[in-house]
């Protein structure tokens, strides 16, 4: 968790506000609602492990209003943080308790609580990617993920 959120922080804090309404296409999300998100992700860490699923029929999904960057950075690192403490005070069997994700009778998904923590992680990988995408189209130097991006070496 903490080793994903050292590279999720790198490619959030490069965000400048004045990017935020930004999109690539009018399908894409705008760099302020893909950037929310990934910040907002870690907190289904908490959502697993002290739910029995979600269901968006009931309620409704809301995404948290971000202003600027700070604001950003901000409601990343309480979203890791609460993620983090609840991670660290669950028993290793509640892992394995089912949870649901559905919108009223249609079924999402019907995974583990540990399934669905891996699966938030993966999302939060994969929109990183998407943001380093929109990043590299606005010219915005790429941090490394997993070893030195273009940006970060010579030549």
């Amino acid at each position: 968790m903490d080793q994903e959120a050292q590279t999720t922080r790198k490619m959030l804090e490069r965000i400048p506000t004045a990017y935020f309404t930004w999109q690539p296409h009018a399908k894409s999300m705008t760099i302020q609602r893909l950037a929310t998100h990934i910040a907002e992700l870690p907190g289904w860490v908490t959502m697993a492990v002290t739910t029995d699923g979600l269901d968006f029929a009931n309620d409704p999904y809301e995404q948290v209003e971000i202003h600027n960057t700070a604001e950003l950075m901000e409601y990343f690192e309480r979203s890791l943080a609460d993620g983090r403490e609840h991670l660290a005070n669950i028993r290793e069997e509640v892992l394995d308790q089912t949870w649901t994700m559905r919108n009223g009778e249609e079924i999402y998904h019907i995974l583990t609580k540990g399934e669905i923590i891996r699966m938030a992680y993966c999302q939060i990988v994969h929109h990183r990617a998407q943001l380093g995408v929109f990043l590299r189209l606005l010219d915005i130097p790429i941090p490394g993920s997993y070893g030195p991006s273009a940006d970060e070496q010579e030549g």
